[in-house]
């Protein structure tokens, strides 16, 4: 890759900024847990993954923030540090994840002294890193299989790179593919409101020569019924026990799209992104996001002043309508329910 979606440096942690792009490559410096939480929220870091990475290094800053020498003071301090974090974006379940994986690290080198606890964590924060990136490899690998030659693949959002420490989900499975020397084409559809689509996939894909073909989020039916496109693929932000999923909102809307066209429908994603606490897709939190993202474009008013918008950032998409689901510990298979289960439980 020739880019770093985040690194962490010197005790500080490096964000690029996905808000700039593909304008400018422009890199956010944070040095506390705030920072980070405020480049989660407003999207200057994005993808379950990522933020899930961001958020472990947000746990480290808050920890070399603390100034506390009492144990009980400097785990009120994580705590509250935790809570920041976590309530920046609920939907993605990563973030939750990393949080609580950073305060387990946290409690067990308790008794090592408070000056362990941050080395500690700051490398734990650099394993959750390299862990991501391995995932994500792995995720190409086990699903460049699905991909045949001359493949038309349509995917929504971003998955890449961007959204994770790098190589990518959705977009790792047709990076393995065309590393592979499959020929492909992928259609990006632009993802409204924030363009994730046409901003940052485009991106990612014209960096690494991959063809591709950017449309407007209206026109993927159209394609579908001349026969354009072979399967699509997309990332997830969670999810459920019995296999539904929760993605950017406009997935469900591809997913019955490929249901009526009898197009494979593949999600792909890590095993930190499945949350068995959480029965059915309806009991997903959906994050509601400003208006402002929908009545404005660039900051330029693209609506009459005062209207009401409804802006949810996903949506879910029920199992049934789903093929598989690629992980990096392999590609699961109906029934979901019973498959996740196994996959989370082994080693």
């Amino acid at each position: 890759m020739t880019f770093k979606t985040l690194e962490w440096k010197k005790g500080k942690l490096a964000l690029l900024d996905q808000t700039k792009l593909p304008a400018k490559e422009f890199y956010l410096e944070c040095s506390t847990y705030q920072e980070v939480a405020r480049a989660i929220q407003s999207m200057v870091v994005r993808g379950a993954p990522a933020i899930g990475v961001a958020a472990a290094f947000g746990m480290a800053l808050g920890a070399l923030q603390s100034k506390a020498r009492d144990p009980a003071v400097f785990r009120r301090d994580l705590i509250r540090a935790g809570q920041t974090l976590v309530t920046t974006r609920p939907t993605a379940v990563n973030l939750l994840w990393a949080v609580e994986r950073m305060k387990r690290v946290a409690e067990d080198s308790l008794g090592r002294g408070i000056p362990a606890v941050k080395k500690r964590l700051q490398e734990e924060a650099i394993r959750i890193l390299q862990e991501d990136l391995q995932a994500n490899r792995e995720i190409g690998r086990q699903g460049q299989i699905l991909i045949g030659d001359d493949a038309s693949i349509l995917t929504h959002c971003n998955a890449g790179a961007l959204a994770t420490t790098g190589y990518g989900t959705a977009l790792g499975v047709i990076r393995a593919a065309f590393e592979a020397g499959k020929r492909l084409h992928v259609f990006i559809d632009e993802t409204r409101p924030l363009l994730q689509g046409s901003r940052l996939t485009t991106w990612e894909l014209m960096k690494e020569r991959i063809p591709c073909t950017l449309i407007a989020d209206n026109m993927a039916g159209w394609l579908m019924a001349q026969r354009k496109i072979h399967l699509a693929i997309v990332g997830a932000d969670r999810i459920a026990a019995d296999g539904d999923v929760a993605n950017k909102i406009g997935t469900y809307s591809v997913a019955r799209l490929c249901h009526v066209h009898h197009i494979p429908f593949y999600v792909a994603a890590p095993t930190s992104t499945i949350d068995l606490s959480i029965k059915t897709g309806k009991d997903i939190p959906i994050e509601q996001r400003p208006d402002l993202e929908i009545t404005t474009l660039h900051g330029r008013p693209i609506a009459p002043q005062g209207v009401k918008a409804w802006n949810p950032a996903f949506d879910v998409t029920p199992h049934r309508f789903i093929s598989a689901i690629i992980t990096e510990k392999g590609i699961m298979q109906k029934p979901f329910k019973a498959n996740l289960k196994k996959i989370c439980s082994s080693g």
